[in-house]
């Protein structure tokens, strides 16, 4: 299968072509709950889970006093749009 194009919403994306977008873009999948995937970047880690309508996003930073940060991202965005929000971080 081959993604859909960059503008194309989200929620028009077959479920394996977001699995192989996710694991293009660094993320793991916690192989207990599937909707849950981990990303791991040099200043900060984040949580993402494909919720019903939307995909969820908690950052936490790697210095001590670092915040968390949870963010939620609808379906009808774009995959260019969620990817540039997501993967640039908190």
């Amino acid at each position: 299968m081959t993604l859909p194009s960059p503008d194309t919403p989200l929620y028009n994306h077959p479920l394996p072509e977001i699995e192989n977008w996710l694991k293009s873009q660094g993320c793991q999948q916690d192989l207990e709950e599937l909707n849950h995937w981990y990303l791991e970047r040099s200043d900060w880690t984040a949580d993402l889970w494909l919720d019903i309508d939307q995909l969820v996003v908690r950052y936490c930073g790697r210095q001590p006093d670092a915040q968390t940060i949870q963010r939620s991202f609808k379906y009808s965005l774009s995959r260019q749009d969620i990817e540039a929000a997501v993967f640039s971080g908190p």
